[in-house]
């Protein structure tokens, strides 16, 4: 069903991306679960949050895939990774957000190499959103782990 003229390398990183925000939306419902099973109700929303604003990302990669002509199919999700603390849940995630990154960036720089000005643009709307993403995270580990110890998790929230 690929549609004529579509760069087939841009079909693959959409779907990357796909089963790559997939997998994130997987990790945030799971450990949103856990965070509520440990008490950590802030942090569940939060996370819950989360997962919805990754499945934003999935329903625009599918509709961008549609609209170039292809079925989407995430071909591969990674494992769920968890944690005994709340922080470690978040470096999880870090790492999943760290690779997600890296491929919008990918598929950015292929976009700008073959003049594919719409996809090009697509693709840096989704990073742009990843990078606010990883510096969230990143301010909620610093909270967490910091050593003053002034935040709890509840209140370490981004």
């Amino acid at each position: 069903m690929w549609q004529a003229g579509v760069d087939q390398r841009v079909l693959g990183y959409l779907g990357r991306a796909l089963s790559l925000e997939l997998t994130a939306v997987q990790q945030y419902s799971t450990q949103a679960r856990l965070a509520a099973a440990w008490g950590l109700t802030d942090a569940a929303e939060r996370l819950r949050a989360e997962a919805d604003d990754e499945m934003g990302h999935v329903d625009r990669i599918v509709a961008r895939m549609l609209a170039l002509g292809c079925a989407p199919g995430a071909s591969q999700l990674r494992p769920v990774r968890l944690g005994k603390s709340l922080a470690e849940l978040l470096q999880a995630d870090q790492s999943v957000e760290t690779d997600i990154q890296q491929l919008y960036g990918e598929a950015v720089a292929h976009c700008a190499r073959i003049a594919d000005h719409d996809n090009r643009v697509f693709f840096q709307g989704i990073l742009d959103e990843e990078h606010a993403h990883g510096q969230e995270l990143a301010r909620w580990i610093e909270a967490l782990t910091s050593p003053a110890g002034v935040a709890t998790p509840e209140r370490a929230t981004f």
